[in-house]
């Protein structure tokens, strides 16, 4: 099925487009305030069935959708991750309905405005700050309905519009209408994304660790380290990083350790799932 897929991708020259850009993150843990708004119990291939004990750590890797070999490379990856895909990219539609059937997670990586006026391919379907309620509400669900697999949202970029009481309010409105989660990919210090989801009745988490912010393996294997602490410490923790090839080695690599400290991989989805009231966790 793969091959099928990348024969087809190539044939019409897609090899040739430039994957976004990122815009990097802030930070890496916020021990302070509250960053889980639970969900209620969902019928989802992806969630697992049953509960379980230990830890959990749920991988979330962005910017899938612009790179058809590459993407199709994590498609055998051998544990339970949760793909961030970029909307109308020549293998979004096809890269997710693979992953979904693989049992990975889907959510749409959804572009937002940044500081300073950053841009990338995904510029001219970027929410903006100012826009009216019903811009947001229609450009989001344009870009939803071309990942009709995804059940989730994220931020790609958007340091400007999560930190935008108002933008931050519409957008909550419009996951809400589709019965979305929402993940803060935290590209901004001053987020206030999980205020809005909180507000909006919208279940919410954020990214603890970023592994490949800085791509050098030793790096990436330092804030491995740092998320498999917090996941012992806490229970769960939400590592983010990026589809790279690199990032893709690395974490084959660590897999091993994962098992062997007792912390078992899941998807976002499943860290949502709503635990008894009055339980929601603070990062």
């Amino acid at each position: 099925m793969v091959g099928a897929f990348l024969a087809g991708l190539l044939l019409v020259g897609v090899i040739l487009i430039r994957a976004p850009g990122t815009e990097r993150s802030t930070g890496d843990k916020f021990a302070d305030s509250p960053a889980v708004v639970p969900m209620s119990p969902v019928s989802s291939d992806n969630v697992a069935a049953g509960p379980a004990s230990g830890p959990r750590l749920a991988i979330l890797v962005d910017d899938f959708g612009y790179d058809p070999v590459r993407d199709a490379e994590w498609l055998n990856f051998p544990e339970r991750i949760t793909v961030s895909v970029l909307p109308y990219g020549p293998s979004s539609k096809s890269f997710a309905a693979s992953a979904r059937a693989h049992g990975f997670g889907v959510i749409l990586h959804v572009p937002m405005e940044a500081e300073g006026g950053a841009a990338d391919r995904t510029e001219s379907f970027l929410l903006l700050r100012g826009m009216t309620p019903g811009q947001i509400a229609g450009r989001f669900a344009r870009m939803a309905a071309d990942v009709p697999q995804a059940n989730g949202a994220s931020n790609h970029m958007g340091s400007a519009f999560t930190a935008d009481i108002a933008a931050m309010a519409s957008f909550a409105q419009a996951l809400k209408g589709k019965g979305f989660f929402f993940v803060d990919s935290v590209t901004s210090a001053v987020s206030i994304a999980i205020m809005a989801m909180g507000e909006a009745g919208v279940p919410a988490t954020r990214r603890d660790v970023f592994l490949d912010d800085d791509g050098r393996p030793v790096e990436m294997r330092r804030q491995w380290a740092a998320v498999i602490a917090l996941a012992k410490e806490r229970g769960e923790a939400v590592l983010l990083c990026h589809a790279r090839r690199e990032t893709r080695k690395v974490l084959l690599d660590l897999l091993p350790q994962l098992h062997a400290e007792g912390i078992r991989p899941v998807t976002v989805e499943e860290l949502l799932v709503a635990q008894p009231a009055g339980t929601a966790q603070e990062h």
